[in-house]
């Protein structure tokens, strides 16, 4: 909480949510299963898109990315990881982690939510990006941990969870860690969580609309962005912003939609 001009105690923004959301922390299993949750939720109004046809922000020219079969297999093989690894490994993780009952009773003022949750993702897309360098760079990793997700050249939202059972473990301790390491209250941590997931849904969404993240900050690569390293199996190796690519020199010109190489005018 935070104090106002008499002296007294102000409740946080945030606390109404907080005590609504506290119970998900509170149960580990419950925790896990709201991001498998989170993922098909954020998932689902792309999949409408593809029932409805809908290809004016499609990127790239070729075929559909991908028809109800192909979701419904997809959404299989997630499952199956989940309910086997994912899910158990996340519910023990976070069973571990649990902090003492009195972090839990408020909730952060706005702007540290905000800044916690900021930063997290930083440190999640510097730890991702050296990661999945490393995975490119050695063809024995990248048989191994990260060719089923490549399997996806052209990609869907629910896609971005269709991994190998090591990748998506290693993707939790990845999330894990850098809040952590941030050292970020609780509920910060739950945003950061679902921002990280809806981040890695629109990344593999295939759609590139106007008022898609990247559009309105320039320091993320987006769907374009992210498109690119599905299409060419290199480069563009962070999973958010642009910086670690450019500096490494590992940037690639990203995928425009259809809209664009359709109109004379580009």
């Amino acid at each position: 909480m935070s104090v106002n001009a008499t002296g007294a105690l102000a409740p946080s923004l945030l606390q109404p949510a907080w005590v609504a959301l506290r119970a998900l922390l509170l149960s580990p299993a419950m925790a896990a299963c709201a991001a498998l949750a989170a993922h098909l939720c954020f998932s689902a109004p792309f999949l409408l898109l593809e029932l409805l046809g809908v290809d004016r922000y499609r990127i790239g020219d070729g075929a559909r990315a991908a028809d109800p079969r192909r979701w419904l297999e997809c959404l299989a093989r997630i499952a199956c990881k989940y309910a086997a690894a994912v899910l158990p490994f996340a519910a023990l993780v976070q069973q571990l982690a649990r902090r003492d009952s009195e972090d839990y009773l408020e909730a952060p003022p706005l702007f540290r939510a905000l800044s916690d949750c900021f930063t997290c993702l930083l440190v999640f897309d510097t730890l991702f990006f050296a990661v999945h360098y490393v995975m490119h760079s050695d063809p024995r990793l990248f048989q191994k941990f990260h060719h089923s997700h490549h399997l996806h050249r052209d990609t869907f939202a629910l896609a971005a969870q269709d991994s190998s059972i090591e990748e998506l473990l290693f993707q939790q301790v990845l999330a894990f860690a850098s809040a952590r390491l941030v050292g970020c209250h609780p509920m910060s941590e739950i945003l950061f969580h679902l921002l990280n997931i809806w981040l890695a849904v629109e990344d593999h969404c295939g759609y590139d609309f106007p008022w898609a993240v990247h559009r309105l900050l320039p320091c993320f690569g987006g769907p374009p962005f992210h498109q690119a390293h599905h299409q060419h199996f290199r480069g563009n190796y962070a999973p958010y912003f642009r910086h670690w690519d450019l500096i490494f020199g590992t940037s690639l010109p990203t995928c425009t939609n259809k809209s664009s190489t359709d109109d004379p005018a580009h």
